[in-house]
């Protein structure tokens, strides 16, 4: 009986093992040998979704963020899923109609033109892009490369079953997207197709209600910007280029609709702000049932960037920047400054080179910077021009301080060699340059020293000190305190050109490129071919400020993790250049400065002449040589005086004066040293 019992028992295990062969067996050819490739009898599918990694933040000085992130939606369509489907084609159709209503615009990189006659628009893609696309025809029997666009186009529609009463028009539609989806199954590095990025709430319901199969929703971010200032060096980021991906694909984390920096600091500091985006694998059934989840690499956020601008700073300068310009438009046009225009403002850290404060006039919005840009381009005074960074202008008066320490170390003047103000310079035949106190009330400042004639900004006197010195001496001092180079800035920067005969040839072309004892004389009054930038400027008094140490201008404070636990990258502070600037220069210098500020008579006595603070100040009007219009107004300053701290440029096209600026340096320093704003002083009728 026992015996019995074993054979049954074994002859059941061996029927048993048997079925199970059978139904593998079965099970094999049904998923594997039968389908060829066809995966409408598979049961589950593993897709491979990008997982968007969230960009670094932009912070000021003091932590306050500029930029950072805010949640969005992103809409995926898996492939599987979709093509597994009923009718996909169907299902495409209402998407596409449904976008065509709403005018909603999604990613489609078919290089086919939407309309008859259909062309190839291969020329808009990257070489990546045109690359996939020959993957795709080689990946199907019948399409080649040297097919016509309308050809390829008659067999996309009979490959993909698209009915023939479909228009032309609304068949691209669909096999655009039916093009998108393929890819996924014969390019490997793409992802899950993004069909539509940050996607508003009534785009979301209206798309979610189709039910469209494969459709998901994906957690993402977009960047937002936590202030309305710093609008022209902040930046923005945007989806890559031909060019640009050239570029970022030979470095690592950078997928090919990856969004980077375009300008400003987005663009500038983009390595530290990238993030390293993963890769989710999902497991899914054919209706879209999610079996398992998980990361293949983990998503790794951008790092934290803290800049040196202090917000604080940049919205006292900008709103006072507004202010006086505004303020001196007027309809009488025997005001200084009733036509002023666009405007700039620097601020820097003397002892580090790292800028504060960075604005220019007119400004603008750059949290809707995208749908207003057509109307900015073609707007007055082009709000989008970067005036502190790329416009060059003549400096003035404000080039004295440069004449100064030239004339002493030259040793064609000294500290308290005087030279008598004779009102107009006629020396030279054919030329007769005056001082402005001469041509507005015909008197003359007499004899007075190299800190008087800064104080009241004489011309006279240095159209005399032009005339003794060389053009070499004149311009290597300039050269030496920065004026006409580059100041190591992040961004991109205009140099501008010191006056000399090398500045002039280049510019200028038969005679008018001839180099006169005329072009000498004034450019040591900061006229003649003088351009700078606002940025040089203020790196220009900073390097007065430190006898002659020039420092590399930059927006980088230091560079912390994602989570701000530790620091990455401290900004170390660089010597730029360095010129032996002689005591005596540097006290004539300092000297002058401080008069024009704190000295009746003075050109900024009137704003700075009881200020708590000690300021050294200069000056500047450049002639515009446009008849009837007020001339271009500069200010520069540094304080304290005696242990300089900060250092401040304005410059106003038209402005009429330097004087009439001084107020927006003067809001500045009330916030850098914490002082009473005080009432507002327009600066009329000042001179420099």
């Amino acid at each position: 009986m026992e015996r019995m019992t074993r054979f049954r028992a074994g002859l059941l295990v061996c029927l048993f093992m048997a079925i199970l062969c059978f139904y593998c067996f079965r099970l094999y050819r049904v998923q594997v040998v039968d389908t060829g490739g066809d995966t409408n009898n598979i049961t589950t599918f593993e897709t491979r979704t990008r997982v968007k990694a969230a960009r670094g933040n932009i912070l000021d000085r003091n932590g306050n963020v500029l930029v950072t992130n805010r949640a969005s939606y992103d809409l995926t369509i898996n492939h599987f899923v979709l093509t597994s489907s009923a009718d996909p084609n169907g299902t495409l159709y209402q998407l596409a109609q449904l976008c065509k209503e709403r005018d909603i615009d999604y990613v489609d990189h078919l290089p086919i033109s939407n309309s008859q006659p259909f062309e190839y628009t291969l020329d808009e893609y990257s070489t990546t892009w045109q690359s996939h696309f020959q993957t795709f025809l080689a990946s199907r029997d019948h399409l080649d490369s040297d097919m016509s666009a309308p050809l390829l186009m008659r067999k996309l529609r009979e490959s993909y079953l698209i009915p023939e009463e479909w228009s032309d028009e609304d068949a691209r539609l669909v096999l655009g997207m039916r093009y998108e989806l393929t890819l996924r199954t014969c390019v490997g590095s793409l992802s899950n197709y993004i069909f539509l990025s940050d996607v508003d709430n009534d785009t979301l319901a209206a798309v979610l209600e189709l039910n469209i199969p494969g459709m998901n929703v994906e957690s993402s971010t977009v960047r937002e910007y936590s202030t309305e200032y710093a609008a022209h060096i902040l930046g923005y980021v945007g989806a890559m280029n031909a060019t640009q991906w050239e570029y970022y694909k030979k470095l690592d984390g950078y997928s090919m609709d990856a969004l980077v920096g375009q300008s400003g600091l987005e663009e500038a500091f983009e390595e530290y702000l990238h993030g390293t985006d993963g890769s989710r694998v999902d497991v899914v059934t054919k209706d879209g049932t999610l079996v398992k989840s998980y990361y293949e690499v983990e998503p790794k956020a951008g790092q934290n960037v803290q800049v040196s601008i202090d917000l604080n700073l940049q919205s006292a300068a900008e709103d006072a920047l507004a202010l006086a310009i505004e303020g001196m438009r007027s309809e009488d046009t025997s005001q200084k400054g009733w036509d002023a225009q666009g405007a700039a403002v620097v601020a820097m850290d003397i002892k580090t080179g790292q800028v504060l404060v960075c604005g220019s006039y007119p400004t603008y919005d750059l949290s809707t910077l995208f749908e207003n840009y057509n109307d900015l381009l073609n707007a007055d005074l082009q709000p989008m021009y970067d005036r502190a960074l790329q416009a060059i202008y003549p400096p003035g008066s404000t080039y004295k301080m440069s004449m100064t320490v030239a004339g002493i170390q030259a040793g064609e003047i000294g500290r308290w060699t005087q030279i008598c103000d004779n009102g107009a310079f006629t020396k030279y035949p054919g030329m007769s340059p005056k001082c402005l106190v001469y041509s507005s009330s015909g008197r003359t400042h007499g004899y007075i020293d190299c800190t008087e004639a800064l104080k009241v900004s004489c011309n006279y006197f240095y159209y005399e000190l032009a005339d003794r010195l060389s053009i070499d001496m004149i311009d290597s001092t300039a050269k030496s305190l920065g004026l006409g180079e580059h100041t190591g800035i992040e961004l991109y920067e205009a140099v501008g050109y010191r006056s000399n005969p090398e500045s002039k040839a280049a510019l200028y072309s038969g005679d008018d490129s001839r180099w006169y004892k005329g072009d000498q004389i004034l450019t040591g009054i900061g006229q003649a071919e003088n351009r700078f930038t606002p940025i040089q400027l203020c790196t220009y008094a900073a390097t007065l400020a430190n006898q002659g140490v020039r420092y590399k201008a930059t927006f980088l404070n230091r560079v912390v993790t994602s989570d701000y636990s530790s620091v990455v990258y401290e900004n170390a502070v660089t010597v730029m250049s360095e010129m032996d600037m002689s005591d005596e220069a540097y006290d004539a210098v300092l000297t002058g400065m401080k008069k024009v500020a704190s000295e009746s008579g003075g050109t900024a006595y009137k704003v700075f002449g009881d200020y708590p603070v000690q300021v050294a100040a200069k000056t500047g009007t450049a002639q515009t040589g446009i008849q009837g219009h007020s001339d271009n107004g500069a200010f520069v300053c540094f304080a304290p005086a005696d242990d300089p701290q900060i250092a401040v440029v304005v410059y106003g096209e038209r402005a009429g004066s330097g004087g009439n600026l001084a107020p927006v340096a003067k809001a500045v320093l009330d916030a850098y040293f914490g002082t009473e704003a005080g009432d507002t002083i327009t600066g009329e009728n000042q001179v420099g």
